[in-house]
């Protein structure tokens, strides 16, 4: 049974990683003084960011435009201190 994508991003996060967003600053070989940019958000490990460089090196083999710089912004949605297991004895009506 396949897991549903909010099941697959929450066990993500448990397991170290964390929303990544990366601005990739680029232009065409024709165009070189118009820069054009893509913004791409997914979960990535910092910082060696595997996920990221993987996509860079797609960009360089396939894609006709060269890469001007790149930003990437990188937080962890659940920290260590903020998880925990808690249990509920109770009745609620």
């Amino acid at each position: 049974m396949q897991q549903n994508s909010e099941e697959s991003d929450l066990g993500r996060q448990l397991a170290g990683y964390g929303l990544t967003t990366a601005s990739v600053f680029y232009y065409m070989p024709e165009r070189p003084k118009l820069i054009q940019s893509f913004v791409w958000q997914f979960y990535d490990v910092a910082p060696d960011h595997p996920r990221l460089e993987r996509f860079l090196d797609y960009w360089r083999r396939e894609i006709d435009a060269a890469i001007h710089s790149v930003e990437i912004a990188h937080e962890r949605l659940i920290k260590p201190s903020e998880w925990r297991l808690a249990a509920f004895e109770g009745r609620l009506n």
